[in-house]
């Protein structure tokens, strides 16, 4: 069942939680949907070289908190922190809406250990038509000395320009998708190779948790 749906939103409540924390009516939920994925495609297109993995949004009345992981946080920030200040102005300009809008940055220490960023490591490899196995290769590598308890992965397309497309997959260590209490992070990107557009999917198991929320009531 773990290889049929998202492992993500499979978990949500259990090892993961939602990347967007706020409430609303049933009138306005769509349209805040909606800027959600405006704020997210925005800054993924102003910072495509700044290695971010998550985006989490936070609502507040008329507040919005963007808080954006990343392993390169000099990139986003800039010279004397001014781009902060362009998100921010380009983010007001795409929402078109008053509304006070904060960004944080959170650092990623160990980029090993985030499946966004190692599917990213093999994206730029095979763009610059390395062989598929030497890539998956090396990735595994950097996981292992990242001490992930497993990683998957599955490049699909024209491998190595072949005329037939096809896919195939590697897996070192444990990966039990089908496990809830199992912390599994998972991404998905595309080459755009010359001969095609490679799909990678990079799975990695960091381990057994299960969250624990506090009742309000």
């Amino acid at each position: 069942m773990g290889q049929k749906t998202h492992p993500l939103g499979f978990r949500i409540g259990i090892t993961q939680t939602h990347s967007s924390s706020w409430f609303s009516k049933m009138k306005s939920y769509a349209k805040l949907a909606q800027e959600d994925d405006q704020i997210r495609n925005s800054i993924g297109k102003q910072l495509k070289n700044a290695s971010i993995t998550l985006i989490h949004i936070d609502r507040k009345v008329d507040q919005i908190q963007v808080q954006i992981h990343t392993a390169r946080p000099g990139i986003i920030l800039g010279k004397m922190g001014s781009g902060i200040e362009d998100i921010r102005k380009n983010l007001e300009k795409t929402l078109k809406k008053r509304a006070q809008i904060r960004i944080n940055l959170i650092e990623i220490t160990d980029p090993d250990k985030e499946a966004t960023l190692i599917a990213e490591f093999i994206v730029h490899q095979l763009e610059k038509r390395i062989a598929f196995r030497r890539v998956i290769r090396q990735a595994i590598q950097r996981s292992q000395k990242a001490k992930n308890q497993g990683i998957k992965i599955q490049v699909s397309g024209r491998l190595n320009g072949a005329e037939i497309a096809r896919n195939e997959w590697v897996r070192e260590g444990r990966v039990p998708l089908q496990t809830l209490r199992a912390h599994i992070d998972y991404s998905y990107k595309k080459a755009h190779t010359i001969y095609g557009i490679l799909g990678i999917k990079v799975w990695l198991f960091k381990g057994e948790k299960i969250l624990k929320y506090t009742s309000t009531t």
